[in-house]
């Protein structure tokens, strides 16, 4: 049933991209035909009364673009985001306590989408600021807006990507190394930023899994000693590890933590 309802929505998506772009091409004939060199300046509201824009971007256009951004805002989420360092740290966390199911995924995945929002908010509203809100409006040409809407976001993937990966990126892509990091271009500082983020979220679940290790350690040599050796270790760590994360407050030092490493 979930992949019936996953394919209907994709249709939905599809149909509605369609006549999305029907409209367009429909308006644009008629434009043409007319001996006009512009798209027509559209405009929607509530009630039937229909005001003039004055030279903003057609209706048509708007919700194309909107479900574009839509349609790609998962992949730019994972990839382009906070999102995969907070939910792999979060993920390694789980794993070295021992609770293999406990916190559940979707509570983990709630958690990085929350603090992915709360991190990003700032790169994301200037982005806006700077590009979205003029082209929408009719202030900026779409060229330009894109430029200024995409350079924050740049500036913030090329900051928390390493240099040895931005290098391996521009070597295997070919591409000539920028004289400034606002020159590095997009297909390169995206997955070398993944790669970043993996190496770093990856040394982060190191530290918190090494005090767990060593009180797994602990308690299996007590109980190899006492001789009770067909008692499984985990029955008696598990517990001492969940007092140990609750008395020193994990979550709280683990989230604090993670969120000043991308204000540095």
């Amino acid at each position: 049933m979930r992949k019936i309802s996953l394919l209907m929505l994709h249709l939905v998506r599809v149909a509605l991209l369609v006549l999305v772009i029907a409209r367009v091409c429909g308006a644009t004939n008629e434009a043409l035909a007319a001996g006009q060199t512009n798209l027509p300046d559209l405009s929607i509201a509530i009630g039937g009364n229909e005001v003039a824009s004055g030279g903003s971007v057609a209706s048509s256009l708007k919700i194309l673009i909107l479900l574009t951004v839509l349609t790609f805002a998962p992949a730019m989420i994972l990839c382009m985001t906070c999102f995969t360092r907070i939910a792999v740290v979060l993920g390694m966390t789980r794993t070295a306590i021992g609770t293999a199911s406990l916190p559940p995924n979707t509570v983990i995945t709630g958690m990085a989408l929350f603090l992915t929002i709360a991190i990003m908010g700032p790169v994301f509203q200037k982005s806006y600021d700077d590009g979205v809100k003029p082209y929408l409006e009719g202030q900026m040409d779409q060229s330009e807006a894109t430029t200024k809407a995409i350079a924050p976001l740049r500036q913030f993937l090329v900051k928390h990507a390493r240099e040895k990966d931005l290098a391996l990126f521009l070597q295997i892509t070919k591409t000539e190394f920028p004289k400034d990091t606002s020159d590095v271009p997009f297909f390169v500082a995206v997955p070398a930023f993944i790669l970043s983020e993996l190496n770093t979220a990856f040394q982060i679940g190191f530290l918190i899994a090494l005090p767990f290790l060593v009180l797994d350690m602990v308690v299996s040599s007590v109980l190899t000693s006492m001789s009770m050796i067909t008692l499984p270790p985990v029955v008696i760590s598990l517990p001492l590890k969940l007092m140990l994360f609750v008395i020193v407050d994990g979550w709280h030092l683990i989230i604090s933590s993670l969120v000043k490493t991308y204000q540095v």
